[in-house]
């Protein structure tokens, strides 16, 4: 430190030299300082110096010592890097008076004895060091201007000339013969002194050689380990260990084996116990497994910080393994790398899937250069029908042969009034008339009242709200238009009877399809939400809807508890509803307490008996029981079990309490029930007291009512008032909820005996005291629960069906037609519904023809009006096709099937007869769930979605808009929770936009299949995750990604909740699906792609058509265009072409700067114009690389990046031009092995090049052994022992 205080009190004055002057002043400091005399050496003599530039500070100027001052090596001796060394002293003291330091001249100075011993202790370690940073230097300054390491060997062959260390020197006249041939000057140290100094371990006569190391590494030689600092030569520390990781193949070079490469040194340290860590921070963590040595070395180096900028300032001989490496990751990477390796490799669609982006972010921005926002609507579309958001790009990707989207925006638009066509008759009035118009609105409004349901499941997480703007809510217009006049119909006008409250159901349905927009993703926070609700208090039901949207979508969980009590208290019905449902949804399955005594104060069961009694609404207790088994789903708790299973057969009363829509309670009860005992089966932890499924089961075929026990006693001491039950339980009431929670208890256990007990009756006797809707839940339980014995044909379907109804019937037998027709449409129906929910979401081909056979079979019933029509009825019949209709949406859910669209669209045209709001609701709710999110999600099969399926299709439907008496209207919004993403999006990474591609989508083997590999074109639904091993990007187009599932699913999943974006990046020569389908158009390309066809057939100036790589392009319009300048230089033009064709076709344009550079330094050995070898240096390592790859056999020959003819051409021109060269120079080497002087012209330039290419080792001092040889090999073999290559 005192050393580098006295440098800059000295030398550095106000308004300093320039870097260039300052080195001269340096170097002329410390060569005086070691007791040189600078004016007696012409190349420190000779150094320029700069004026100072400011024009205000002049520089100060010290007059330099002539033979430096003791005041200078006291400041050195004094220091703390000497006292550091004083522990390993480097020579022992001499005599100083002994010591002479001399030129070739004569010139001679005596130095004092101080300064001698300062200089010979600090000279020895001073030139390893700076020869370590010199030697090195090719890998770390090919960015520096070309004269730092100039002037550094300048000083170097002097310390090195003057003790005498020969192999130094020719180190440094190899690397810079045109600069060091010029040197003649030594100062001459007693050789009786040299004995007595003593050399570092350290400090080998053989002068380390980073570029040395690595050619032996390449010819496969033995090497000792490499020298290297801690924390100053990192760079040489990763070339090192790269090399021997991906060349000598050593997989623990970089962990356990990093001694057998590389040996540190101590820079003036005490101790070096352990290495410090001066790598650059970087977020990838090492886990080697069992991938090739490319992935392991792509890994690690990234891992240590090592980036592309980093490898541009490696030069390129050095530097080709590593690209190599690169270029084989680059082909077939790993799904789960970082950002960091995907960018090392040049991967940027895998750099892109890091950055987590999603297709829109909102209507008003659309996020990170994506510009998939939908056109603007028309005129004609100035009402919001609530389907804008839908990605018009995605949908036009998976359906571009049709307009159905716009047809199913068309069918569940709720905005406009709808055409109400009726034709006047003579013999009616126009009184008449006006009443026939608005019966027959009155009929269209059951439809439009039904759309929102089917719409919140269309629009599905399509939206992403601006935080400062309310969330647009599409008008439920329940008007109409008569033609020809387009006059206005309205149903206010009092000429029919309207049912009150019509709309407050339909509203609230309003309410939840504009809520479900919201993606999970999205800024949501309390005071947006307080921020929508509206003023006018005729859409609070809509408010309402939208509270139960926001738990749907995960968004309520951060409205503050403040809220809720203020919306809870207001005591408004709806509001309570969608509040207490959302809340449970948002927290499905985590048993959150305070949510749970939320739900508890609306629960009269769950208070203590003394609790205050409280005025809660009939359908609150329902959403509430439901938000129980919501919130305490698949745990099993057993105190809810047993209050849930009470509340099943619960009695009416006391009093007048509990009389009516008993129903749905009990139903919810049972629903909530199954899905806190989902899936546990026979498993109930704690619960074996209660015999829940016997329980159950008596609540299903009726029987003696048990006691109630525990509080329930004393609440139902009274009884009701209103009906009178008795001891027996009312199985019209339990049996639905019984059933379903059997069903959901024992849900995939293939519980035989319990499966058993829902068989339907095998006597006509007995089939007459069941309900034909109880069949069909019967059914359904009975198949869900045998979930593997599932089939999708229609031998499956009609195996359910009792043997009794499909034989031939004895005509004495006393047989109610209406009773079978019944029974066998309903369990057709029921097993219909289970095919549905077995392959939800599978697109399975077989499932859906077995239904669409059934749905027509239905459908032809229907249309006859015979026997078998009034025999079933059209209720019925209209009940089991709505399921069957239901069925075949599950199953091709998400996929828009055309079948299943004109069903919908079919039904969605009858508005008359017994097609009530139920019936409606149900079509739509199949028509939105073909379209689940516009395409991007499907349904399910997991124990959580198939419940929440359970409670939304519940299997009778309501018959106006205010009936909630067998089910709550609220729970056909429960849907939403068995829906998942699983659309894959291929987007191009250069231009952002969504593309095709091929996908290799391989199956698990099962137990009803094999191993199975499909080819996709996506944008494609995914099958579930847990069926899949492997889903690959297929090539030629696109470069191929790979995503093992067998390993881990995590990755995918991310992927597909992000809007299924998966970034591709199209290859060279290809042109995307949309453009060329066939890939007829891309056929030039392929041609060139083909290694056979050669350079001649490539045009440069198509190069667009083949890459869109900036860099390649570029490189066409400037240098390999025919031009006034370049007539004269074709050979330029067609080796030009060639490279180009070469990056081209081999994926690789970061080697277009490699090619330049082999094809520069061998023009420039040609023509004499080298001043330096480092350019063969860096070419004699891609000719090593070459031939390691070649003797590994010609397989190996496609691993490395130069494949093709240029480099052998290039070598064969060196090889030429260095053979000339020895044939007409042969003395020039002979006398540089007898340790003659160097000759001072270009001579000397080539002899360094030949011996560098050559591989030649030092020879100086060699004449003895010329004598007798007849030729250079022969003196080689002579001198094998110093370690030329053979």
């Amino acid at each position: 430190m005192k050393v580098l205080v006295k440098w800059y009190n000295i030398y550095n004055a106000p308004g300093g030299p320039s870097a260039h002057a300052e080195w001269n002043l340096f170097v002329t400091c410390f060569m005086m300082l070691m007791g040189y005399n600078t004016e007696r050496l012409t190349w420190t003599r000779n150094l320029h110096f700069e004026v100072p530039l400011s024009p205000v500070i002049a520089a100060k100027k010290a007059r330099p010592s002539d033979g430096g001052s003791d005041e200078d090596w006291d400041y050195l001796l004094g220091s703390h890097y000497q006292r550091q060394m004083n522990f390993q002293p480097v020579c022992r003291p001499v005599d100083s008076n002994n010591i002479l330091i001399t030129d070739t001249e004569g010139l001679s100075s005596s130095v004092s004895e101080v300064g001698q011993f300062g200089s010979a202790l600090s000279l020895t370690f001073l030139l390893f060091s700076t020869y370590f940073i010199c030697s090195i230097r090719s890998c770390s300054w090919t960015s520096c201007r070309e004269q730092e390491p100039q002037s550094l060997v300048c000083l170097l062959q002097q310390l090195a000339r003057d003790l005498q260390l020969e192999e130094y020197v020719d180190l440094y006249w190899r690397d810079y013969p045109s600069l060091i041939s010029g040197f003649n000057e030594s100062c001459v140290i007693d050789q009786a002194l040299f004995g007595q100094m003593q050399r570092p371990s350290f400090l080998r006569a053989e002068p380390p050689c980073v570029l040395s190391w690595l050619s032996s590494c390449l010819r496969g030689e033995e090497f000792p380990p490499f020298p290297y600092l801690p924390g100053i030569c990192q760079r040489t520390r990763l070339l090192v260990l790269s090399y021997a990781l991906y060349i000598t193949g050593d997989e623990n070079a970089t962990s356990t084996d990093v001694s057998k490469y590389l040996a540190k040194l101590s820079a003036g340290q005490k101790c070096c116990t352990s290495e410090p860590h001066y790598r650059r921070q970087s977020s990838v963590k090492v886990t080697f497994s069992s991938g090739s040595l490319a992935e392991q070395l792509v890994v690690w180096l990234t891992s240590e910080g090592f980036t592309l900028k980093d490898l541009e300032s490696v030069p390129f001989g050095v530097a080709l393994p590593i690209r190599e490496a690169i270029y084989r990751c680059r082909e077939q990477p790993c799904s789960n790398w970082s950002e960091e390796v995907c960018l090392l490799i040049g991967r940027q669609d895998l750099t892109k899937q890091a950055h987590k982006m999603t297709l829109a972010k909102s209507k008003s921005s659309v996020g990170s250069g994506l510009s998939l926002e939908p056109p603007a609507t028309t005129e004609a579309d100035e009402e919001e029908d609530g389907m804008s958001d839908i990605i018009q790009e995605v949908t036009g990707l998976i359906w571009s042969q049709d307009l159905r989207v716009q047809e199913v925006r068309r069918l569940l638009q709720s905005s406009r009034p709808v055409r109400v066509s009726v034709v006047q008759l003579p013999e009616v009035s126009d009184h008449e008339y006006i009443e026939e118009k608005e019966n027959k609105l009155l009929q269209l409004c059951q439809r439009t009242m039904a759309l929102p349901v089917g719409r919140g499941l269309f629009t599905l997480f399509s939206y992403h709200p601006v935080p400062t703007e309310p969330l647009p809510v599409p008008k439920l217009n329940l008007t109409g238009r008569a033609p020809p006049r387009n006059t206005m119909v309205d149903l206010n006008s009092g000429n029919i009877d309207v049912p009150p409250n019509m709309t407050s159901w339909p509203s609230f349905h309003n309410g939840v399809a504009a809520g479900l927009k919201i993606a999970p993703a999205s800024q949501v926070d309390s005071a947006w939400i307080a921020y929508n609700k509206p003023k006018s208090p005729e859409l609070a039901n809509e408010y309402a809807g939208f509270l139960m949207a926001l738990g749907l979508n995960g968004h309520l969980t951060k409205l503050a508890t403040l809220n809720i009590h203020d919306y809870l208290t207001k005591g408004h019905e709806m509001t309570s509803i969608g509040l207490l449902l959302g809340v449970s949804s948002a927290k499905l399955g985590t048993m959150d307490m305070s949510i749970t005594r939320l739900l508890s104060i609306h629960i009269p069961a769950l208070l203590p008996p003394t609790s205050t009694e409280l005025d809660v609404p009939h359908n609150v207790q329902v959403a509430a029981v439901i938000g129980i088994g919501l919130v305490y789903q698949g745990t099993g708790h057993r105190h809810n079990a047993e209050v849930l299973l009470s509340e099943i057969g619960r009695p009416p009363g006391p009093e007048m309490e509990y009389c009516t829509d008993r129903e749905s309670y009990s139903l919810a009860a049972g629903l909530a029930l199954g899905m806190v005992c989902l899936g546990h089966g026979s498993n109930l932890i704690g619960m074996t007291d209660l015999n829940v499924p016997e329980q159950l089961y008596q609540y299903m075929v009726g029987g003696h009512r048990r006691a109630q026990a525990g509080a329930n006693r004393e609440r139902h001491k009274s009884p009701s008032y209103q009906i009178k039950e008795g001891d027996t339980i009312n199985v019209d009431v339990t049996c639905p909820g019984a059933t379903l929670a059997l069903a959901m208890i024992y849900l995939k256990t293939n519980n035989r005996s319990i499966a058993d007990w829902l068989k339907p009756p095998d006597t006509w006797f007995l089939l007459d005291f069941i309900k034909p809707e109880f069949l069909l839940l019967r059914t359904l339980a009975r198949c869900i629960i045998m979930w593997d014995e599932i089939l999708p044909n229609t031998e499956w379907v009609k195996s359910n069906i009792p043997q009794i109804m499909r034989g031939t019937f004895d005509p004495s037998e006393d047989i109610n037609m209406e009773t079978m027709a019944q029974a066998q449409d309903y369990i057709t129906a029921g097993a219909c519904m289970a095919l549905g929910l077995r392959f939800a979401g599978s697109a399975n081909s077989d499932a859906f023809d077995c239904l669409y056979e059934f749905a027509r079979t239905f459908m032809k019933i229907m249309s006859f009006a015979g026997t078998a029509a009034v025999q079933t009825g059209y209720y019925n019949l209209q009940t089991g096709l709505s399921m069957i209709l239901l069925a075949m949406s599950m199953v091709m859910s998400g996929t828009g099937n055309l079948k299943v669209l004109q069903l919908c669209r079919f039904f969605h045209k009858r508005t008359g007869g017994e097609m009530n709001y139920g019936f409606h609701m149900a079509h739509h709710m199949a028509l939105g769930l073909l379209f689940l999110g516009g395409g991007r999600y499907t349904l399910s099969t997991s124990n959580s979605a198939i419940a929440a399926l359970l409670c939304a299709l519940y299997p009778h439907f309501p018959a106006h808009s205010t009936d909630n008496r067998y089910h709550l209207q609220a729970l056909r919004h429960l849907a939403v929770l068995a829906a998942e993403p699983r659309l894959l999006v291929p987007v191009d990474v250069d231009s952002l936009k969504p593309c095709y591609a091929l996908l290799e989508v391989t199956y698990k083997e099962t137990k009803w299949y094999d191993e199975t590999t499909v080819e996709l074109m996506a944008p494609t639904m995914l099958p579930e995750l847990h069926l899949l091993k492997r889903v690959k990007v297929k090539g030629p187009r696109y470069w191929e990604l790979s995503v093992d599932l067998s390993k881990e699913t995590q990755h995918l999943k991310s992927i597909l909740s992000r809007d299924g974006v998966l970034y591709v990046k199209l290859r060279a020569g290809q042109l995307p699906y949309k453009d060329d389908p066939q890939g007829w158009k891309s056929l030039l390309a392929s041609t060139v792609n083909h290694r056979n066809s050669g350079v001649r057939a490539f045009k440069p100036e198509a190069i667009s058509t083949f890459t869109s790589e900036p860099a390649l392009v570029s490189f066409a319009e400037f240098f390999c265009k025919t031009s006034e300048g370049m007539k004269h230089r074709e050979d330029s033009l067609v080796l030009f072409s060639a490279m180009l064709y070469e990056c081209v076709t081999q994926e690789c344009p970061e080697m277009l700067p490699t090619y330049i550079a082999i094809e520069q330094a061998v023009g420039a050995l040609r023509r004499g114009d080298l001043l330096q070898t480092f350019p063969l240096w860096q070419m004699r390592l891609v000719v090593e690389l070459w031939d390691s790859r070649v003797l590994r056999g010609p397989a190996n020959r496609h691993d490395a990046l130069l494949t093709s003819e240029f480099l052998p051409v290039m070598k064969n021109m060196v090889d030429v031009a260095l053979d000339s060269w020895l044939k007409d120079n042969s003395a020039v080497l002979r006398s540089y092995m007898r340790g003659e002087a160097l000759p001072k012209d270009a001579q000397s330039i080539v002899l360094a090049c030949f011996l560098v290419y050559r591989s030649i080792p030092c020879l100086r001092n060699t004449h003895t052994q010329l004598e007798g040889c007849s030729s250079l090999g022969e003196l080689l073999s002579r001198n094998s022992h110093l370690g030329h290559p053979s």
